[in-house]
């Protein structure tokens, strides 16, 4: 099991900014106010929330998590044009499979679909090797599925998620 730097600190930035993201939208009045806005707009606007405000800032807080997520990945990871379609699904899985509307939810569904579909396109040959006596060692990759089938991993977990709990695992605000 090997850990490259880039990733320990991708995942050490991504505890970070989670738990500063999660500490602002629960103990801060700011963060308050975009939750409640973001569940009841009218009864917000009554209790004198600015909504021009609200969702200035929000933009503002999702550019600079993008920014985030641009340069962590590409620590780890090389730039191609359009690398977002590649993207699009996995994300999208597993913001619907969390939850829509919960940010805890979507980063539980990020490692779901991320887990699942390293489990499953994974090649098992080395690890095989080790657990294995030298004559039965394999001689193929010992993959569940090709890595050109990690999408349609995703994709199959989106479906089941919606056929048996459409508003996700963590179920949020439905749309």
């Amino acid at each position: 099991f090997g850990l490259k730097t880039s990733q320990a600190i991708t995942i050490l930035t991504t505890i970070i900014l989670c738990s500063v993201l999660f500490f602002f939208l629960n103990s801060t009045r700011t963060g308050k106010s975009m939750r409640a806005f973001s569940d009841n707009e009218d009864l917000a606007l009554l209790s004198g929330i600015d909504p021009n405000k609200v969702v200035l800032l929000t933009w503002i807080i999702a550019g600079g998590l993008a920014t985030f997520a641009g340069v962590l990945y590409g620590l780890d990871k090389i730039y191609k044009p359009f690398i977002f379609l590649q993207m699009l699904l996995p994300i999208f899985s597993a913001a619907i499979v969390g939850g829509v509307g919960n940010p805890l939810g979507a980063f539980i569904g990020g490692y779901i679909i991320a887990l699942s579909e390293l489990f499953v396109t994974f090649a098992y040959k080395k690890v095989l090797g080790y657990l294995l006596p030298e004559n039965l060692e394999p001689t193929t990759m010992m993959q569940f599925l090709s890595t050109d089938y990690k999408f349609a991993v995703s994709f199959i977990i989106l479906v089941i998620v919606l056929i048996i709990k459409p508003t996700g695992i963590f179920s949020g605000k439905t749309i």
